[in-house]
């Protein structure tokens, strides 16, 4: 049986079928030390959360870089990015978080199938579609069987480097579906330093959010 804490603070169990409702709480209840001490963890990691509020010169992150927010009357496109600002349309400010996920879609599609590609070579291996989702609480996920790989919109906020990990992750996926000692190979072949990455992505991951 496995126990998680989640992005969002949830606790969640991934139990065998076998085991019944009763069962599943007695072990539930043996592990309260470890659970606890993984929330006082996600408590810490989360006091680096930022609250982004709806106002000019608000940041808001794009490749690991703030940008400042600015709104604007009739600007060409709901949402830009030029000359270093956020540039948004004053009469859809209500709709802001909507507005900057659907910009994360956009450039996602376009940076990570450019970012696919440079691995492609390097791994021997190539997806057969590529989706910008809202995966709740993961960065990604993969199928191996049909060979889809998912990211999700908020990776766009990360570090090219950050992002770069993520790519290669759920690519490693495509040939060793656990994360066994055989799938880390895969990635240190291409990414001898993931460790750090995995490092910047646990103790930033809070501050990728609007």
């Amino acid at each position: 049986m496995s126990i998680y804490i989640e992005r969002d603070g949830s606790v969640s169990v991934l139990a065998p079928q076998k085991l019944n409702d009763a069962e599943v709480s007695a072990i539930v209840r043996s592990k309260e030390y470890q659970i606890y001490k993984g929330l006082a963890k996600w408590k810490e990691l989360n006091s680096v959360r930022v609250i982004r509020e709806p106002v000019n010169g608000q940041s808001f992150l794009y490749l690991g870089r703030n940008y400042r927010l600015a709104f604007v009357q009739k600007p060409q496109q709901s949402i830009m990015l030029k000359n270093g600002l956020f540039l948004v349309d004053w009469n859809e400010r209500g709709k802001l978080s909507e507005l900057f996920a659907d910009f994360y879609r956009q450039r996602g599609m376009e940076i990570i199938k450019e970012r696919i590609g440079i691995y492609e070579g390097k791994m021997g291996l190539i997806p057969k579609q590529i989706r910008i989702l809202d995966l709740k609480n993961r960065w990604a996920s993969c199928s191996p069987h049909t060979g889809n790989l998912n990211f999700h919109w908020k990776t766009m906020m990360a570090p090219l480097s950050v992002l770069d990990y993520v790519i290669v992750h759920e690519m490693a996926h495509l040939r060793q579906a656990k994360h066994s000692q055989a799938f880390w190979n895969e990635v240190d072949k291409v990414m001898p330093d993931y460790q750090n990455r995995i490092h910047w992505l646990r103790e930033n991951g809070a501050r990728l959010t609007l």
